[in-house]
């Protein structure tokens, strides 16, 4: 590796693990610059994931009081993100890298759009919490099938599933923002943790460049969860989408229009 292409990842990291800390969506840096320095899709989607998995779950720690009152929502939620993780994963291992590659644009888009309509699904879900039947097993069931359906999407590609996540935790009737988040950032931990242990066994991590986003990660969390109070998650969140629909059309150009 250059030194440009050193300092490109390890910024793009360390700008990653601070938007993770603040509001989410850190793979829509790494994951670009990544295929701006060569890396295959798929080897760029596996080596992004693995390097944000220790940024993310440091947020398990900010949040540890919240533990106790989550715990049995934890254990139904389990067994399916780590299914869905793995079926997501095993599906992306099986993708060559011309499909992938086709679906890159697509998927930047979705996750852009997620982020852009973030506050469309916060307000369309709290009008469900005054709903007294929402806690009914109805609602649980829909609740664990659609975390198995985010998980899966998580396994594959991963922007955007804590927006998904909190819709539809907001859906079953919670209404506690914190411990939506703590169960939000455990279980999208846990999936990309997953995600990670197998694209590690299937030989998919750039290690070299691994290491390098790791560093920029960890260090980027830190900022970010210390000084996070000082920057608006909302702006943070307009920067995301501007830069993922900015990325989405580039790919897209790239892809099937040069």
């Amino acid at each position: 590796m250059s030194y440009v292409e050193i300092i490109g990842l390890l910024g793009s990291a360390a700008g990653a693990g601070a938007i993770n800390a603040v509001a989410g969506g850190g793979t829509l840096l790494t994951f670009p610059t990544l295929l701006a320095f060569g890396t295959s899709p798929i080897v760029a989607n596996a080596t992004s994931t693995l390097a944000l998995v220790i940024g993310t779950s440091g947020g398990m720690v900010g949040n540890r009081q919240y533990l106790k009152a989550i715990t049995p929502w934890l254990w139904r939620f389990l067994p399916v993100s780590i299914v869905g993780g793995l079926i997501g994963s095993a599906l992306l291992t099986n993708t060559s890298n011309q499909i992938f590659g086709r679906l890159v644009p697509f998927l930047i888009l979705f996750a852009s759009v997620l982020f852009l309509a973030q506050g469309i699904f916060s307000r369309f879900a709290g009008a469900h919490l005054a709903d007294p039947a929402a806690s009914k097993r109805s609602h649980q069931a829909v609740a664990i099938i659609t975390q198995f359906l985010i998980s899966i999407y998580g396994g594959y590609f991963g922007a955007g599933i804590g927006i998904l996540m909190l819709a539809a935790l907001g859906f079953l009737g919670m209404h506690n923002i914190y411990e939506m988040n703590t169960l939000k950032t455990i279980l999208g931990s846990l999936i990309n943790l997953v995600a990670a242990l197998w694209f590690i066994g299937a030989g998919l991590i750039d290690w070299p460049r691994a290491g390098v986003m790791t560093v920029g990660a960890v260090i980027g969390y830190y900022l970010g969860s210390h000084y996070s109070q000082r920057v608006s998650p909302k702006q943070v969140r307009q920067i995301i989408t501007a830069i993922g629909f900015i990325i989405s059309g580039v790919t897209f150009y790239k892809q099937f229009v040069k």
